[in-house]
């Protein structure tokens, strides 16, 4: 990648419906060079996808937590997914160092409904103890560059 795709995946960022021929006249190309640098960046895996961003509230979701889990013993990332994916109130999952084995991003309606979510994840035999932090609210979100 060099200057000029950092620059389109920079506009992709800020506006992801904006045209080839809007990303051009910002990064000074034409529409068909643009399309070409996007396609390439797409089959290289730079970019991997397009998707729109939902406000939570607008599913009914406000309130969030992330859930330290802590796994009795070792426990492999396809395991993590293959448990956690199906809860739909789980929006992120991540390994981590430290002492808990994953760090869950959790959205609900209300307390009520994290707590079940919480309790959906202990069911699982592996699961020695989680620890939750509530989000009271978000200050800062920035595109992932």
């Amino acid at each position: 990648m060099d200057d000029i795709d950092r620059r389109i995946l920079a506009a992709l960022l800020k506006n992801a419906r904006a045209t080839f021929g809007e990303i051009g006249s910002t990064v000074g190309l034409s529409a068909p060079a643009v399309k070409r640098r996007v396609d390439k960046m797409v089959a290289g895996g730079q970019i991997t996808g397009f998707t729109a961003l939902v406000n939570p509230v607008a599913l009914g979701w406000t309130t969030e937590a992330y859930v330290e889990v802590y796994y009795r013993d070792n426990i492999s990332p396809a395991e993590l997914r293959r448990t956690l994916e199906p809860i739909p109130q789980v929006v992120g999952v991540c390994t981590i160092a430290g002492e808990a084995d994953a760090l869950v991003h959790v959205m609900a309606t209300d307390m009520a409904e994290i707590e079940v979510t919480v309790e959906r994840i202990r069911e699982n035999a592996r699961v020695g103890r989680t620890r939750s932090s509530l989000v009271m609210s978000r200050i800062l979100e920035r595109p992932r560059t």
